[in-house]
C-alpha cells in the first residue's frame, strides 16, 4: 500500500489554489443565483489540498473538502454544515476538473471546464438516483478572485 501522496498526483490541482467566488444555481430555486466563495490552499508540504467555501443563502450548506490519495487513489473527501460527509473519486486534466460518487439512491459527477486563461470554471452537478438516469443538479461558476 502507498503511505505517501505523490506530489505529482496532485499537481494538476495548483490550477485551483487561490480565493475565487462563486455562483450558483440549484433547480430547487431556479430564479435564485447563490452568490459564495471558495478557497483552496494546500497543507504544507503539498500532500492535500483543502478547499473551504461559503454561501449567501441559509439553505446553502458551507463545505470544505480535502483532495488528496487515500486507499491508493486520487479523492475528494467533501464535508459539510449539515453534517454530511462524502468521498469522490477526483481528476484535473486538460482544463477539467471531474468528481464522481457512485452510491445507491445518490450518486452524483460533476465537470467543471477552466477558460483559456485559467480564471473561470463553469461546473455542473448531476445526479442519479437509480444509477442510470441522470438530470442536472447544481450549475456552479467560479470567478478567480483579484
Amino acid at each position: 500500500m502507498r503511505q505517501q501522496t505523490e506530489i505529482s498526483d496532485l499537481g494538476p490541482f495548483e490550477a485551483l489554489v487561490g480565493t475565487w467566488t462563486t455562483e450558483s444555481v440549484h433547480p430547487r430555486y431556479p430564479t435564485t443565483v447563490v452568490r459564495g466563495r471558495s478557497t483552496f490552499e494546500w497543507l504544507e508540504g503539498k500532500r492535500f489540498l483543502i478547499q473551504r467555501s461559503v454561501t449567501d443563502h441559509p439553505e446553502f450548506p458551507d463545505a470544505m473538502a480535502v483532495f488528496g490519495v487515500t486507499a491508493e487513489q486520487l479523492s475528494m473527501h467533501y464535508f459539510d454544515s449539515r453534517g454530511v460527509y462524502r468521498v469522490y473519486a477526483v481528476s484535473l486534466s486538460e482544463g477539467i476538473w471531474r468528481f464522481a460518487r457512485d452510491a445507491p439512491g445518490f450518486s452524483q459527477r460533476f465537470t467543471g471546464t477552466f477558460s483559456d486563461d485559467g480564471n473561470t470554471i463553469t461546473g455542473l452537478s448531476t445526479l442519479s438516483h437509480d444509477g442510470s438516469t441522470w438530470e442536472d443538479d447544481l450549475a456552479i461558476t467560479y470567478r478567480r478572485a483579484a
